[in-house]
């Protein structure tokens, strides 16, 4: 097939199409990121925790800790670092766009969402499914991207948080996270523009964003090439600047660093 420059006048009449679904992949990147960090935190955590409810079964008798059997496994079982661990490696063998698919078919429709509209285009009841289908998977990627920045922080500073007489959890919020989530920022930027990729997907439970447009397009001029190449257009001025940028602030950060 080959591209026509005539079809590209066509595509002219459906721009307001893709200035409405860049809107859309940009508010879908922007939120995936936030309830993705949200999440990633939270299991971040789960998987760091000490919490071993069955401890004291590593004991024998004499006081002494059981080096091996069956009680001593049991004894370091840990319930929310396992579902913390399980969930990460569940999303990040399954493809997005079945996690999607359950999210939108799935959940919600049990649950019965309002339909409006936000900026008169987009669905709500179409884009939130998308957002939180999104957020989950990208959780289950800033998760190790967090807790390997928290991993990153030397433990002496733990020890010296707790001579001060500050609790654990003083010592994550002004001593650990501070540092983790600036050693991590550049990570979690490189997952935005991920998304905005990613987020190509979402058009096949009827959210508006990019690809949509093509869609419309190709249903209604019945040509394909051409709006594809309008979508890549769109998605590289997209990617590619916000990657340099972050490439930028990523090098100003590490100077800063330097002695």
């Amino acid at each position: 097939m080959f591209i026509k420059l005539e079809n590209f006048s066509t595509i002219a009449s459906y721009m307001d199409l893709f200035v409405e679904g860049t809107i859309v992949t940009i508010l879908l990147a922007i939120f995936t990121v936030i309830l993705g960090f949200c999440i990633a935190l939270v299991l971040a955590l789960m998987r760091l925790s000490n919490i071993r409810p069955f401890r004291g079964l590593g004991l024998d008798e004499n006081g002494h800790l059981r080096e091996e059997g069956f009680l001593a496994l049991v004894s370091r079982f840990n319930p929310l670092s396992f579902l913390a661990t399980a969930y990460v490696e569940i999303l990040r063998s399954t493809p997005v766009i079945v996690q999607l698919f359950i999210i939108y078919y799935g959940i919600f429709s049990i649950i019965d969402l309002p339909s409006f509209r936000i900026f008169g285009f987009i669905r709500f009841d179409r884009f939130f499914p998308g957002v939180v289908a999104m957020g989950m998977n990208s959780g289950a990627y800033l998760c190790e991207i967090i807790r390997s920045g928290i991993q990153s922080i030397d433990s002496g500073q733990t020890e010296a948080a707790r001579s001060l007489g500050m609790s654990q959890g003083q010592n994550l919020r002004y001593i650990i996270l501070p540092q983790a989530i600036k050693n991590i920022l550049p990570a979690i930027a490189n997952e935005f523009v991920v998304i905005i990729k990613e987020s190509a997907i979402t058009y096949t439970v009827g959210v508006q964003d990019i690809m949509s447009a093509v869609n419309a397009v190709k249903g209604s001029a019945f040509i394909i090439v051409e709006p594809l190449l309008v979508a890549t257009a769109i998605y590289f001025c997209l990617c590619f600047p916000t990657s340099k940028v972050i490439a930028y602030f990523e090098r100003r950060m590490s100077r800063g660093d330097k002695r």
